[in-house]
């Protein structure tokens, strides 16, 4: 099918912006939608599928709507995941009809799932004590975990947020890094520090951290303890052993809720110890008030690149096997 479409009024900065260098954002969309694209100053003619085409005229005419201004590259590989993989509006709460989306108090207004399994993850994770979120990178796991963690700390439904790693990638090296032992695990919780500035700033993150109202420390020091009317987060669980899964979990008191994340294509525990994520899916498959949200490659909002670098591992793997 052929489409043709014409932006009227005319603004060639905006159409310049809507391209962008050297056409870039144009291959980009021909990439993701598989549709071509060709252009005559302000005219523009798509060819694909029905169904693709017709999305790619609508991307361009928001981006267009858009681009008074250039437009960052985040802002752009969003708008291309939201028309790749329309998103099913979620419900707020359980029980309330499912036209209403999610909002979520943090400092980013413009917050939501970007894909169906994103929006089932922050229902998920609304509803149920504990949720798991396993796939592979760039699919919003631990941004949108946090977020929701950010979201209740705002609201008091929660009085503390808790953000825990496993530090396996340092071993035994951790000895060898210069500073106290908080110093040494820094580098491995600092995406978790990341998601906070980005969604609290940082002043305010700052402050919270000064309180008490938000704690990142390394799985191990989870042990002992009974983590009451907090948000724990365990991040890159696919690491953890299925002994230190089992006492992580068993931290969670009441008026708390937990979300585990975790890539189960990127382990690196030592070869032949079985991953405590992969362990705990089996396990806990049949307990009530556990939910579990699979991504896949079609859920990734980073760079169209990353995601046909996860289909391609995939497939390379499939093959193996």
């Amino acid at each position: 099918m052929i489409l043709r479409h014409a932006f009227i009024p005319l603004d060639n900065d905006r159409l310049a912006h809507l391209c962008g260098s050297m056409d870039q954002h144009l291959r980009d969309i021909e990439a993701a939608l598989d549709v071509s694209i060709t252009r005559r100053n302000e005219s523009f003619k798509v060819e694909g599928a029905k169904p693709q085409a017709e999305k790619a005229v609508a991307l361009l005419q928001t981006m267009y709507d858009r681009a008074r201004h250039p437009i960052a590259p985040e802002t752009f590989q969003l708008a291309l995941a939201e028309a790749s993989h329309p998103a099913v509006p979620a419900r707020a709460r359980a029980g309330e009809p499912e036209s209403d989306e999610i909002a979520l108090r943090t400092r980013r207004a413009d917050l939501a799932g970007r894909t169906p399994n994103q929006h089932t993850y922050l229902r998920n994770i609304l509803e149920h004590d504990i949720t798991f979120g396993i796939g592979p990178a760039g699919t919003g796991k631990t941004f949108l975990a946090v977020a929701c963690a950010v979201d209740a700390l705002e609201r008091s439904a929660v009085q503390r947020i808790i953000l825990t790693r496993p530090a396996v990638e340092a071993g035994e090296r951790l000895g060898f890094l210069p500073g106290d032992l908080a110093q040494k695990v820094d580098p491995y919780l600092r995406p978790l520090y990341d998601a906070l500035y980005d969604l609290m700033g940082f002043d305010k993150v700052g402050k919270a951290f000064e309180k008490g109202s938000i704690e990142v420390a390394p799985l191990a020091f989870m042990r002992g303890r009974t983590l009451n009317h907090a948000f724990v987060i365990l991040d890159e669980a696919q690491n953890t052993t299925p002994e230190q899964m089992k006492m992580f979990l068993t931290r969670i008191g009441f008026g708390s809720k937990c979300v585990v994340t975790g890539d189960v294509s990127q382990i690196d525990l030592p070869r032949g110890t079985d991953s405590g994520l992969i362990d705990a899916e089996r396990v806990l498959r049949r307990v009530r008030g556990i939910a579990t949200t699979h991504f896949t490659s079609a859920d990734v909002v980073r760079h169209p690149l990353v995601a046909r670098i996860v289909e391609a591992y995939d497939a390379a793997r499939s093959d193996a096997t």
